[in-house]
């Protein structure tokens, strides 16, 4: 077995994941078996409890295992499964250890942290390392270990000591450190500095840890010069210093680390036994994917209506989802966050500028997707997008409370149930259309819902979503909720159209509606993001994608396959990526770029109004900038709002019709 630790230096948040995946993805490309870990070094037993805020999204794997984005990463850069511990954390080896040293395992000695939480770690990572993830039987041949946060980080020093140990424990050439470092470029002098860095590997070297290659991240390409300075300083060849600048997308980074023959360096480090030239062939489909990126001509425009927009790491998965969706159907992906509290009643009168900019977005998308969440703030405003996607005919994808947020809607304004809502918003309501599950609230919160791998089976054949799959019996898909359609008001939705299409083992949880009678008005209780792939779109997504630039029907007749001229495979675009300089940056913003994962990490703020429409208001309204001096005057205001939004979504109707030829 082949180890490769991930270390970073100077921040967090610099890519250390992404490039823990492409080295994955370049070694799999050579044949080999690859595995990966991610090392946490929070006290939490798992990202479980997390608010999204705090470190992104909640993935989660096939055994219901709640981790770390990073992981997210790892299974669609790799395609393989993953399993609950390959997620490390300093809480899970305490609690080993504990555990032992109550049973006596450690027969009265002192429990420290050196020997017996090093120990526990090295013994951890070598047990997870062997385990299968491919599907197949077969033991992977090279483990890449992703050590989270920065060196010198007080709570990740016993995974620094761990892995000091564990280079002799395995063999030095069995083991290779790779430091990823931010060289950055102050505006003021236009130049790279490597102080740093170089600060950076000085003090991992003190710790006992020597990086065999530095991988430099900036914002802009690093020159020869700089390029020697990092290798007379860190003790490192020239060609063991690794330039990544940011990328226009995150699936060129593999390509980047490659030209500049990472392959051939890892081979001659570890005695991989790979051949001296790589085939005329290797990584073609990966080039192939980032050069469809690359000449991509016509955009989608999807409205993502949730309660946690002004972190986009929140919904890592949900994004990747739409961009490997929309990229199948040659589609660039235009993204539009919506806060969901800004689409309901009350910010009419409290926030109306916020309310008529997000109404509008509403209106000039092409497709909208209410993701899942918790808790009760920003429902409403779910419910009422729900609503608008019902009634206009738009195109609508509900994930998990997505799906909940469409039954409530539909009870309400269909059914006549004017008090329907769910118990985990109104526990004491008569009218509760989503029941909590209790066999999954036993009073402890992390690690009880129902979490993973549950079957799906189909009820119906006249579904679309049936179709999109391959009209399969049934679908095995990974969950995380804890509350659930009542069933005994499932007869009576059917009754006025929403078909609950798909369904669990027993037959009494709803796990998939459609509304009959719609272009594409699709929910699902489960979360497929967690399994699309970069060449392997999550079905779902694919519909809601498909039904937005009006080629779901066609789609469907031709047996779920493209027509000539929608098809990626195309000569121009097969050959495209043999003229595309993958090394420049283009003039759209990079998607792997340390401003991007800066902003992400402080909290990115929500997407600025569009001047145009915030001008027009506050002429109309003669009021000053700020909400509370539009509040003075909030009846003229609302009339105005709603006069424009109407004028607004009429127009934008009437202008995009033609050219995405959508029912409205």
């Amino acid at each position: 077995m082949k180890y490769i630790l991930v270390t970073g230096g100077v921040i967090s948040g610099i890519g250390k994941g992404v490039i823990a995946s492409s080295l994955g993805t370049i070694l799999k490309h050579c044949g080999l078996g690859v595995t990966s870990i991610k090392i946490d070094p929070y006290i939490n037993i798992d990202a479980g409890t997390f608010s999204p805020y705090e470190h992104g999204e909640v993935y989660v794997l096939a055994d219901g295992g709640e981790v770390d984005l990073d992981l997210g990463n790892y299974e669609r850069f790799l395609d393989v499964t993953l399993h609950r511990d390959n997620n490390i954390t300093t809480g899970k080896i305490y609690s080993h250890v504990i555990e032992k040293e109550r049973k006596g395992d450690y027969l009265g000695k002192t429990v420290q942290v050196v020997p017996h939480i090093t120990d526990a770690i090295q013994q951890w990572v070598e047990s997870v390392a062997q385990r299968p993830v491919d599907g197949t039987e077969s033991c992977p041949q090279v483990c890449i270990i992703e050590l989270g946060g920065t060196i010198g980080d007080i709570e990740g020093m016993p995974f620094v000591e761990a892995f000091r140990q564990f280079q002799f424990r395995v063999k030095r050439e069995n083991f290779v450190c790779v430091h990823v470092s931010l060289v950055p470029q102050p505006s003021c002098t236009g130049e790279h500095k490597t102080k740093p860095t170089q600060a950076g590997v000085r003090e991992l070297r003190g710790l006992g840890l020597s990086p065999d290659f530095i991988v430099c991240r900036s914002e802009k390409p690093i020159n020869e010069a700089v390029k020697q300075k990092i290798s007379n300083f860190c003790h490192v060849e020239p060609e063991q210093v690794i330039c990544l600048h940011d990328a226009r997308s995150i699936y060129a980074v593999p390509l980047m680390l490659e030209e500049q023959k990472l392959s051939t360096l890892l081979d001659a480090r570890l005695n991989l036994g790979l051949p001296p030239t790589r085939p005329r062939g290797f990584m073609r489909k990966w080039r192939h994917l980032v050069s469809r990126q690359d000449n991509l001509r016509h955009e989608v425009s999807i409205a993502l209506v949730g309660k946690y927009t002004q972190l986009a790491d929140a919904y890592t998965s949900v994004i990747k989802a739409l961009e490997h969706a929309s990229l199948a159907c040659q589609r660039k992906l235009k993204l539009v966050c919506i806060e969901a509290e800004d689409l309901e009643e009350e910010a009419k009168s409290d926030r109306p500028v916020k309310y008529y900019e997000a109404w509008h977005n509403v209106c000039k998308s092409n497709g909208i997707l209410v993701p899942g969440g918790f808790g009760k703030r920003g429902l409403e405003g779910k419910v009422a997008v729900c609503k608008w996607a019902r009634e206009s005919k738009t195109p609508f994808l509900g994930i998990c409370l997505g799906l909940q947020a469409a039954v409530i809607e539909f009870s309400r304004n269909v059914l006549g149930m004017k008090d329907a809502t769910s118990q985990e918003m109104e526990s004491s309501s008569n009218c509760n259309v989503v029941i909590e599950m209790l066999e999954h609230n036993p009073g402890n919160k992390g690690g009880t819902m129902r979490l993973g791998i549950k079957k799906t089976i189909f009820k119906s054949n006249e579904s679309k979503i049936r179709t999109l799959y391959g009209n399969p019996d049934y679908v095995n898909e990974r969950h995380r909720h804890r509350y659930e359609v009542d069933p005994q008001y499932v007869p009576a939705m059917e009754k006025a159209g929403l078909k609950f299409v798909g369904e669990d083992e027993t037959g009494e949880r709803m796990e998939i509606m459609e509304l009959k009678d719609h272009p594409y008005y699709v929910a699902c209780q489960y979360h497929p993001e967690y399994l699309t792939r970069p060449l392997k779109a999550s079905p779902p997504y694919l519909g809601l994608i498909l039904a937005s630039i009006g080629k779901l029907d066609n789609y469907l007749s031709r047996n779920c396959r493209m027509s000539p001229s929608d098809s990626p495979d195309t000569t121009a675009v097969r050959n495209a990526h043999d003229r595309v300089d993958r090394t420049t940056t283009s003039a759209r913003p990079p998607a792997f770029s340390i401003a991007t994962v800066a902003a992400a990490a402080g909290g990115a703020s929500s997407q600025e109004p569009h001047a145009s429409l915030r001008t027009e208001l506050n002429s109309e309204t003669d009021s000053g900038a700020s909400d509370s001096a539009v509040g003075a005057t909030a009846d003229v205001q609302i009339n105005f709002v709603s006069e424009k939004m109407t004028e607004l979504c009429v127009s934008s109707t009437a202008s995009e019709g033609s050219e995405s030829d959508l029912p409205r």
